[in-house]
């Protein structure tokens, strides 16, 4: 029985040893576990904004509720801290089954993105070098925005204003619609089906993050994009045309994060 009692208590006694150097209070995020041999160093959480690498090496002000965990590697064990890459594709495979995308990979430095439980999550991964005896977690986390629109929503504003702001969700730095945004396609389909003699021009917008022409091309491909999908249900093509206006009209302050994300939209224009 004694026995029993001191192993019980030399195990609650290990347990407590782990657990305690952890910084009070911290915890990892529920998507995102540590690698072993880490401890957190400290944390913090409040709705804020962080800047993040992109595919192009610019960064990108992300607005969410923001959560960052700084780890720390146990040397104490005479074990060798993991590489970056290596701590990158722990978070990689973690991420697999929400279709978990790498925007950004350097040799100290990493941003993902997917989606998960109605959120955009973005994670970016800082290491103080290639091997990371400490490394930072920053997440930012989006409530996905739901858009219930219908056609004769549309078709109200073009006889009042001769135009509608969508807003259309892309794939990241590409023209492909993410497939929450397909409701909305199929009620521009529904706009042209009530009024046959409609015809529309699809125009593309963009903040003004990143290289000027790389965002005038990218919001033709994606005005192009919206009008081929609309052909592609059977839609004359004579009834339809698309541009691309990159970053020249925007419609809010693209200082702020809440002004870009109005500035990247697609309009239907009546002609």
């Amino acid at each position: 029985m004694n026995r029993l009692f001191l192993s019980i208590s030399v195990f609650f006694l290990f347990i407590t040893a782990s657990f305690a150097q952890d910084a009070e209070g911290c915890k990892d995020h529920p998507l995102f576990n540590r690698m072993p041999n880490y401890t957190i160093r400290e944390c913090s959480q409040n709705y804020g904004i962080a800047d993040l690498a992109m595919a192009d090496g610019n960064t990108k002000t992300i607005e969410g509720y923001k959560t960052m965990v700084t780890y720390d590697f146990n040397t104490e064990g005479g074990k060798q801290a993991y590489s970056f890459y290596q701590v990158v594709k722990n978070y990689e495979n973690a991420l697999v089954k929400y279709g978990v995308k790498r925007i950004y990979l350097a040799s100290q430095y990493a941003t993902l993105f997917c989606k998960a439980g109605g959120k955009s999550i973005w994670l970016g991964i800082d290491a103080a070098s290639d091997v990371a005896e400490s490394y930072i977690l920053t997440i930012i986390e989006i409530e996905e925005m739901k858009q219930d629109i219908t056609a004769n929503d549309m078709l109200e504003a073009l006889k009042k204003d001769g135009f509608i702001a969508l807003d259309i969700l892309f794939e990241t730095g590409k023209s492909a619609i993410q497939k929450e945004s397909l409701p909305i396609v199929d009620q521009i389909y529904e706009l042209l089906n009530t009024d046959p003699s409609l015809k529309i021009s699809i125009e593309g917008h963009t903040d003004n993050v990143g290289d000027a022409a790389s965002n005038k091309k990218l919001s033709n491909d994606r005005a192009k994009s919206v009008m081929d999908a609309l052909v592609a249900k059977g839609v004359n093509k004579t009834r339809l045309s698309s541009v691309g206006w990159g970053q020249e009209k925007p419609v809010s302050d693209n200082r702020t994060e809440e002004g870009r994300s109005k500035n990247r939209r697609v309009e239907i224009v009546k002609k």
